[in-house]
């Protein structure tokens, strides 16, 4: 039976083992707060045990300040270990702002605010030879999308006509780690949908969806955003996801937002 390490029982670290258990895999998760299900990430003797005994080995815990807590920590384990196959999810803030051109697994790395997300992506790289870096745009889906936001009161639109970004449901980028597993060569992979895009457009759609108004249009001081919140509005720029469909056989189940938030609704 494969075993997968998940250290990093997030959103989506949780969505992946679900999948993973429904296919007969065994599956160890690595949290902070750890349950009856999980390991706790202090737990060294554990987590060096899972390392040692797991075919497959992800991480999806992102830098702390400055540094990977996995790295720190379970770096030269993971690097050493057996597993013939290793994972990280990376980000694809690590491009930085691309003033809206498209950007792929070539493009520069390491620019404006993300330099410690870059840095552990790096590292990463470095790790092993069979690693497979999944750079991730904004992720949602289910109780994590626009709807959630629009029913809760906390949906803005921002007047900024030229920001576009990128997103993936939560779905894709599950199915894009198990086609690596299953096809695709180690390296890099953007895990994106296929139309970047301004994020009033989701906005107003799970308004439309919801049968509600779209909040009025407000420029960045008028809707008082939190600092990571406003951060988010500093970068603009368009995913290209064409490497993992050539090499991992992938393709969205959700290609816009469209698709994916009818699918949450």
């Amino acid at each position: 039976m494969p075993h997968m390490l998940i250290l990093g029982m997030g959103y989506t670290g949780s969505r992946l083992a679900m999948r993973l258990r429904a296919e007969g895999w065994h599956v160890t998760g690595v949290r902070r707060a750890a349950d009856a299900e999980t390991l706790d990430f202090s737990d060294e003797a554990a987590v060096l045990t899972a390392i040692a005994r797991a075919s497959h080995i992800l991480s999806s815990v992102p830098p702390e300040g400055d540094a990977d807590p996995v790295l720190t920590r379970y770096g030269a384990a993971i690097a050493a270990a057996p597993a013939i196959w290793t994972g990280y999810l990376s980000s694809t803030g690590v491009y930085g702002d691309a003033a809206g051109a498209w950007v792929d697994e070539a493009s520069p790395t390491g620019l404006a605010r993300r330099a410690a997300r870059a840095q552990a992506d790096a590292d990463w790289g470095a790790l092993r030879p069979d690693l497979r870096r999944f750079r991730l745009p904004g992720i949602y889906g289910p109780g994590r999308s626009a709807l959630d936001r629009v029913r809760e009161g906390r949906a803005h639109r921002i007047d900024l006509p030229d920001q576009v970004f990128s997103r993936a449901h939560v779905d894709d980028i599950v199915a894009g780690v198990l086609a690596s597993i299953h096809y695709g060569p180690p390296g890099i992979y953007n895990l994106s949908d296929d139309l970047p895009c301004a994020q009033n457009r989701l906005i107003e759609e799970a308004c439309a969806l919801l049968g509600q108004p779209a909040p009025p249009l407000l420029t960045l001081e008028e809707a008082q955003l939190s600092p990571m919140a406003r951060s988010f509005y500093a970068e603009n720029r368009r995913v290209a996801n064409g490497r993992a469909k050539r090499l991992l056989g992938w393709s969205p189940l959700y290609p816009t937002y469209r698709e994916g938030l009818r699918a949450c609704l």
